[in-house]
């Protein structure tokens, strides 16, 4: 996952077997970061905003487009460009690196289908073993109550 390949001379970012996204599909901003980062915090744009248009990107199927949606959240605006930002680091490098390792790990996410439930029935011996605590129960219920005094 994340592998960088090369398709007709031009970098791609390998997210599955299927699904590879062209980098220049990325756009990468700096700006300064919060927390820490000593007197470089007030000097240096480590943090980096990355933007990915999902609706335009046509290396993804309508269905992981929705899925990614859903998965995206707030990250995601109405224009279908998904938002994230990485300032975890004190370089920029390595929120550069994080940022995509966590598009990428969206994107494998969304590409993943989920299995569809298939409705079971109870086993006659559940069915039982409910009824019988049930009973038990009632029972239990039934020795607390007092004699009546009328």
């Amino acid at each position: 996952m994340g592998r960088s390949a090369c398709l007709n001379g031009r970098p791609m970012l390998r997210v599955t077997a299927h699904i590879s996204i062209d980098e220049k599909e990325l756009v990468e901003t700096f700006v300064r970061a919060s927390g820490p980062g000593g007197q470089n915090v007030n000097k240096l744009s480590t943090a980096v905003e990355l933007r990915f248009d999902v609706r335009a990107s046509p290396g993804l199927t309508d269905e992981v487009r929705d899925r990614l949606a859903k998965l995206a959240g707030r990250r995601m605006t109405r224009d279908g460009i998904l938002v994230i930002e990485a300032q975890r680091f004190r370089t920029q490098e390595r929120n550069r690196q994080d940022a995509r390792d966590r598009l990428l790990a969206l994107i494998t996410a969304a590409a993943q289908r989920r299995a569809k439930r298939r409705p079971t029935r109870p086993t006659r011996a559940s069915k039982e073993r409910r009824l019988d605590e049930k009973a038990h129960r009632g029972k239990i219920k039934t020795g607390r109550q007092g004699v009546g005094d009328s």
